[in-house]
């Protein structure tokens, strides 16, 4: 999953011109630029890149796909609107009401979400991958390890680390998130970290009959094992490539 730079750029409040039937309401785009009040207006598909939208009523509005990129929306009220296929890419919405948004295939990443309120809020295909602050209770466990694995595959083990405990705090005997986490600790130096989580996730996987994850476990845990030894002449870097080899596979296998 790679994600496509968006470039910087002023303040866009032109429309699409080719189906002028799904543009955006000029007198709301005018009506909230000035007043920052436009609960339940018409902004689909407008261009508010970078907008200073700081604490507007937005509520019930109806903002599909529109480009609300890198726009200051702390405290923003958008409850109960459609923000479906919306791009928020980098956008503030820290402190910001969602609260029953239709948030379907919006472009959340790199968005920040410290204290937002998103309960009710649909988010089937939304895209939060680098998002900060994702609140718990927005994922399944399973939501928060595709995400961390996301983050781990693009190196992100910072980021990767939160969304695996979150994971855990969710459903704590979930095997591969130990795995993740145990690979991810081991990425970042972490041996004796990398060795519980691994160890604790052939435990599980164990108590689960998965005899792949298990062996995957195992062979994670003796490259571990051999790493934490002193390096023989030649040997060593061969062996620490392979084990970094393991670990890539699998991120790969339980993605």
């Amino acid at each position: 999953m790679k994600s496509k730079l968006l470039a910087s750029a002023t303040l866009l409040t032109t429309f699409s011109l080719a189906n002028p039937a799904e543009a955006a309401n000029p007198d709301h785009i005018r009506q909230l630029l000035s007043t920052k009040q436009c609960p339940r207006c018409d902004l689909s598909n407008a261009g508010l890149v970078m907008a200073n939208l700081a604490n507007a009523n937005l509520s019930g509005a109806d903002l599909t796909r529109a480009n609300l990129s890198r726009a200051n929306l702390i405290g923003a009220d958008l409850s109960n609107a459609n923000l479906t296929g919306v791009s928020l890419f980098g956008a503030n919405l820290s402190g910001a009401n969602l609260s029953g948004a239709n948030l379907n295939a919006a472009d959340m990443r790199d968005t920040f979400l410290a204290q937002a309120n998103l309960v009710g809020a649909s988010l089937t295909n939304a895209n939060f991958l680098g998002a900060i602050g994702l609140p718990s209770y927005t994922g399944t466990a399973e939501d928060f390890y595709r995400w961390a694995m996301a983050e781990a595959e693009r190196d992100n083990y910072a980021r990767a680390m939160e969304l695996f405990n979150q994971a855990l705090n969710i459903k704590p005997d979930y095997a591969e998130v130990y795995m993740g986490r145990g690979m991810v600790r081991f990425q970042q130096g972490d041996k004796t970290g990398a060795m519980t989580d691994t160890q604790r996730a052939a435990q599980l996987y164990t108590a689960q009959g998965n005899q792949q994850g298990y062996q995957l476990a195992q062979d994670v845990i003796k490259g571990i094992e051999t790493a934490n030894k002193p390096r023989r002449s030649g040997g060593g870097s061969n062996f620490l490539n392979f084990l970094s080899g393991i670990a890539s596979l699998g991120l790969q296998l339980f993605f």
